[in-house]
C-alpha cells in the first residue's frame, strides 16, 4: 500500500512507539512466502478506507527483517507470529491478531 511506511531498523520501531504516544499505529509482519499472509495483506488493502485517517500505516517483511521482527517481539512483549498486526497506543500494545484473525474493520473498531 502507498501509505504504508517500511520498517527495516529497531530504530524505527522505537520511533514507532513513542509516535504511537500522539497518534495510533498499526505495524504490520508480512512474510511474502506465506500465502495465508498474502491472504491477509490482501483484506488490509481492501480495507485500507475503514483505518485510513486512524492510524499510522508500518509495514514489515519478516523475511528481509528477521531481526525487525525478533525486536519487536521482545520490545513489545508479543509472541512472533507472521502474518501478525500489532495495534499499538499511547505506547502500549492495545490489540494484536495473526493468520486468519486479521481484519480491517475489527482493527478499525479499537483504534
Amino acid at each position: 500500500m502507498n501509505d504504508w511506511k517500511d520498517i527495516t531498523s529497531e530504530a524505527q520501531v522505537d520511533e514507532i512507539i513513542e509516535k504511537s504516544k500522539n497518534y495510533p499505529q498499526i505495524i504490520f509482519k508480512d512474510s511474502v512466502s506465506c500465502g495465508i499472509s498474502a491472504y491477509a495483506k490482501s483484506r488490509l488493502v481492501d480495507g485500507n478506507q475503514l483505518m485510513l485517517d486512524k492510524a499510522d500505516f508500518n509495514y514489515l517483511d519478516l523475511l528481509a527483517n528477521r531481526n525487525v521482527s525478533n525486536y519487536i517481539a521482545q520490545k513489545l512483549k508479543v509472541i512472533h507470529q507472521s502474518p501478525q498486526i500489532i495495534v499499538l497506543k499511547d505506547g502500549e500494545v492495545i490489540h494484536m491478531v495473526s493468520h486468519h484473525s486479521i481484519y480491517p474493520d475489527k482493527i478499525a473498531a479499537v483504534i
